[in-house]
């Protein structure tokens, strides 16, 4: 079990947007084996290649008791709004409110590069439409509003934690919730 630590807020690697896999060989398997581990250390819910160092297109998730990963995702529907609140692991410490849809429908491949289908609901839609704002560079701060963000950046000033997301590129956790 490897569970890679994360890249954080500051990071050039959270805002460049990753490659699309197209070698699927045992260096793509050990990139989802390690990310199926690191996304199931209690308290997370997504983790997006990016996120510990890879620019390719790869997430897991773990939500609800649902575990699995998408190489080449692409979200190709979605329906209703839901409002809740969200957090990062790369942005530890704060969370806020945002809108996202209810329900998502993404496409991609596995491993064997056979297709993937992946419908959710409430959360798992939530989750989904995170990590793969992830592997387009983006954070969900990013779709908060001006007032928002910089509330969400005051927060990160004020948290002890700020200090080492200035100075630290890595970490193994962040503080308790569901977080992706």
């Amino acid at each position: 079990m490897t569970v890679r630590p994360l890249r954080l807020l500051g990071d050039p690697a959270l805002r460049t947007p990753t490659d699309r896999v197209v070698r699927f060989d045992d260096a793509l398997a050990r990139l989802v084996d390690d990310l199926l581990d690191t996304v199931q250390v209690p308290g997370r819910a997504g983790l997006a290649a990016n996120q510990i160092g890879s620019g390719l297109a790869v997430f897991a998730y773990n939500v609800d008791g649902q575990l699995g990963y998408v190489i080449n995702p692409v979200v190709m529907q979605t329906s209703g709004d839901q409002d809740g609140y969200e957090a990062c692991l790369s942005v530890p410490g704060v969370s806020a409110e945002l809108r996202r849809a209810a329900r998502v429908t993404l496409v991609g491949v596995d491993l064997r590069q056979d297709p993937v289908t992946v419908t959710g609901e409430d959360q798992l839609a939530r989750c989904l439409q995170h990590e793969t704002g992830h592997l387009r560079g983006e954070l969900y701060i990013d779709l908060l509003t001006d007032a928002e963000r910089r509330d969400v950046l005051r927060q990160l000033r004020q948290e002890p934690l700020a200090g080492s997301l200035r100075s630290s590129r890595s970490s193994s956790g962040g503080p308790p919730g569901r977080r992706g």
